[in-house]
């Protein structure tokens, strides 16, 4: 399993708590730590890839049912702006 993997677990495990903290928000997490929380997924992108390297991290949005949940996996991709 890949460290991007673990850290989707890690999500998906403590997803119910992340939410009553941060609400509806995006979590940046690795190495089963979150990093920051932001309101957008493009702030989440754009403020990690300061400090961290592409395909190291994961961003998540918090909600508070696992069936409304949408995976944002973050790897070596540059994002596309239409």
């Amino acid at each position: 399993m890949n460290q991007q993997d673990q850290d989707f677990d890690y999500f998906l495990e403590n997803m119910e708590n992340l939410y009553r903290t941060y609400g509806q928000k995006f979590v940046v997490v690795k190495n089963h730590s979150i990093l920051a929380v932001y309101d957008d997924f493009l702030a989440a992108y754009e403020n990690t890839l300061k400090t961290e390297e592409p395909g190291t991290f994961l961003i998540q949005e918090c909600f508070d049912d696992k069936e409304k949940m949408v995976h944002h996996f973050q790897g070596n991709v540059m994002p596309v702006r239409a």
